[in-house]
């Protein structure tokens, strides 16, 4: 709790600020202090320390950490401006980013953990091919955590009677739980949340599969020369028998994939029906078509639940604790990203004037290049859906400007913070759930740096390609 009580201690410096919080029309980011700051900060440092370095206390107290450190936001706005402009501006971001966002993750996690993959494959070099590429695939649809956990197990059973084996899960969190899920924005919330922000569903499709391809295939390459080497030593050294017996591919939980395109085309229909019809709760305006959306999330994940084994979901290992997990951090994310939004808002006059400076070219213009490293290396480190937001915040947030006069900016935000996620254990949420379940299964997986060893001499070197093709100025 150190970490949570010098954040509270520095956040109460931020209440004794001369300039009201607040302008008549709302957060006015000019008039903040930076250290409005602190507690999003905060929030995202335990998130990336706690299930690594305190894993015990966080696992216990996580919910506690994310209360503590909402309050700091919530009570000093309270204490700065009156209480119709804080509930104005909390139940916006609670209905109309919060809410969404969580159903669709509520949705997917669902229907992807009912889908069940029985069977063993003979390991080749082959096999671990085709189903790190179909992974990739499938992350852009169901999910970088939905892809994860519906081939995960399958992969360690085809992979189960080698001696070296643990690159093969390594090379699995870079493609399926990453870099595969930069094609939709239902492959990684970071995504959704530009969805949400107002970017064309199709829009990273169309502006993102040259660099997806370019990046997956490279690695995708290096891992087949990495397996192939490692299939030698294995010949060598002799294989331990399989304990997993010979069994055909049997597909459970079908109708999960039905589900599936269910979710797509309720986030198809919320942004091509516009019915004008809209309601007013607490000052924020909820329009017709996007509470229908977030409806049709809540009945896929009752009919998922209604329509899947209890069997399947069982050797699926799944359980509600994830996504009761993110639930309520991301409560607590949103809750502290509200002073920074606004302070991004502010842009030149704004207390962030200087990271503006970082990520700007001398003629004005934006260097695409500078956003593509500063928000993929945060998401390194940090959660990348906050992270995206900040950058897409500090590009200007205008999601019809970034979609065309600086698509460039908008491609390495996006392709920035969901490819780097990959290059640590705690930058996007299934890398974690990959390396709990391949130790549960005996693989010896690398420690937290032995791991960032494999990401600096894989990853970064083809991001450095990536920039060179795709975002030199």
């Amino acid at each position: 709790m150190t970490l949570a009580i010098v954040t509270f201690t520095l956040a109460l410096l931020a209440v004794i600020t001369p300039a009201p919080a607040f302008a008549a029309e709302g957060l006015d980011g000019a008039k903040l202090s930076v250290l409005w700051a602190l507690p999003f900060v905060g929030i995202l440092l335990c998130i990336a320390t706690g299930p690594v370095f305190y894993p015990h206390v966080w696992e216990h107290h996580y919910a506690k950490f994310t209360a503590v450190l909402a309050a700091l936001v919530v009570i000093p706005l309270l204490l700065t401006t009156d209480v119709h402009t804080v509930t104005m501006t909390l139940a916006h971001t609670a209905f109309l980013e919060y809410m969404p966002f969580i159903l669709l993750l509520l949705a997917l996690f669902t229907v992807a953990g009912g889908i069940y993959l029985e069977g063993n494959m003979h390991d080749s070099v082959f096999t671990n091919t085709v189903l790190l590429a179909v992974g990739a695939v499938m992350a852009s649809i169901v999910g970088t955590t939905g892809a994860a956990m519906i081939l995960i197990r399958p992969l360690i059973r085809a992979n189960d009677d080698r001696r070296h084996n643990a690159h093969v899960v390594v090379f699995f969190i870079f493609l399926v739980a990453n870099i595969g899920g930069a094609l939709s924005p239902l492959g990684d919330p970071p995504l959704f949340i530009g969805f949400l922000k107002g970017v064309d569903f199709f829009w990273t499709t169309v502006h993102l599969w040259q660099e997806t391809l370019f990046v997956g295939g490279i690695v995708l390459a290096v891992f087949m020369a990495v397996d192939l080497y490692c299939h030698r030593l294995d010949r060598i050294h002799g294989h331990p028998k399989d304990p997993t017996p010979d069994s055909p591919l049997k597909l459970h939980g079908k109708i999960n994939l039905l589900l599936i395109a269910v979710i797509i085309a309720a986030i198809l229909m919320s942004a091509q029906w516009k019915p004008g019809i809209a309601f007013t709760v607490a000052g924020a305006e909820l329009q017709l078509q996007d509470l229908a959306r977030d409806v049709i999330f809540v009945l896929v994940t009752i009919w998922s639940l209604a329509m899947t084994r209890k069997e399947d979901r069982e050797a699926n290992g799944f359980s509600w604790g994830p996504i009761r997990e993110v639930a309520i951090l991301f409560a607590g994310i949103f809750i502290c990203i509200v002073p920074v939004m606004a302070m991004l808002q502010a842009g030149a006059q704004g207390p962030f004037a200087a990271l503006i400076g970082l990520v700007t070219n001398a003629d004005g213009g934006n260097n695409a290049a500078a956003y593509f490293w500063l928000a993929g290396g945060l998401s390194s480190f940090l959660d990348n859906a906050p992270t995206y937001l900040v950058f897409f915040q500090l590009a200007g947030g205008d999601p019809q400007v970034l979609m065309a006069a600086k698509a460039a900016t908008l491609a390495a935000i996006s392709s920035g913070a969901v490819y780097m996620g990959a290059n640590t254990y705690i930058g996007n949420a299934p890398n974690f759930m990959v390396y709990a379940i391949a130790r549960q299964a005996g693989v010896k997986m690398p420690s937290f740096f032995g791991y960032m060893v494999w990401s600096a001499l894989v990853l970064i070197p083809t991001f450095v390609l990536a920039t060179y093709v795709f975002f030199r100025p």
